[in-house]
């Protein structure tokens, strides 16, 4: 017996187990507590997507839609060819990410991927949707992986290619920095933080590359993860994220020390 068909039976054994578990114990939306899906069709409405009134060059929100704003004007050497967010970071997908990232609720994977797949059909993707070659989540260092016990990007990622159909490579780009959370850190101390945290694998070269992430804060992260990339050999590199703060609300300063 092949070592693919062994692999499908592995998967089918594992959907049915879900299913038998589901079925025994249903899973309850983790927001209102109703029983059926882990996000349910009304909690997962009350999500807002990311307005039309960005920089089209950085993707962050602005009181206007502009090609290039204050915050990446100056920037000559920015390394993402297109970088946008599925919704805003507030409530209720705020609770969402945090319960993926901190609470161990990697069951809410699948259902938050679903934001990041249909960010990707929008028109804002049609001129690059078709060059991507593989998915790519932003990468945890090895002790942090340990601790965690798993990397909430790859886990999105992960939903969103089986979702799509795109091919997902986790072996392209790893952290060899350990860095501090960036959580509580202003922009200029997450952009230290982060320099030269990546490295790439010489398989990027030649590839146009979606990066993942969960939430687009600063884009420092981002930006380090494409410059390592774009160093090994990628020709593009795309970023979408689940979330991105609202910079011109009074929720900012919030988003920076807790995202």
């Amino acid at each position: 017996m092949s070592v693919s068909h062994h692999a499908r039976i592995s998967h089918a054994l594992q959907r049915w187990a879900v299913a038998g578990i589901d079925l025994l114990f249903p899973p309850r939306c983790a927001t209102c507590g109703r029983a059926g899906r882990q996000i349910c069709a009304r909690c997962a409405q009350l999500v807002t997507p990311t307005p039309a009134t960005i920089c089209t060059r950085c993707g962050r929100v602005q009181p206007a839609r502009v090609p290039s704003c204050a915050q990446c004007a100056d920037d000559l050497d920015f390394p993402l060819d297109h970088v946008r967010a599925a919704a805003l970071h507030t409530a209720p997908l705020r609770e969402w990410i945090h319960l993926l990232k901190y609470e161990g609720r990697r069951d809410l994977a699948p259902a938050l991927a679903r934001y990041l797949t249909a960010a990707l059909a929008g028109a804002e993707w049609a001129t690059v949707r078709e060059r991507i070659d593989a998915v790519v989540p932003t990468p945890l260092h090895a002790e942090r992986l340990r601790t965690r016990g798993y990397n909430q990007a790859e886990l999105l990622a992960r939903g969103l290619c089986q979702q799509t159909g795109l091919s997902l490579r986790t072996n392209l780009l790893r952290r060899e920095k350990l860095t501090q959370s960036q959580v509580g850190l202003n922009a200029a101390a997450r952009k230290a933080n982060v320099e030269g945290a990546f490295a790439a694998a010489p398989g990027c070269r030649g590839l146009h590359l979606l990066l993942i992430d969960d939430v687009y804060t600063t884009g420092a992260t981002l930006q380090a993860c494409a410059r390592a990339l774009r160093a090994a050999g990628a020709v593009r590199v795309y970023a979408l994220t689940l979330a991105l703060p609202n910079y011109h609300s009074s929720s900012m300063h919030h988003d920076l020390l807790h995202s």
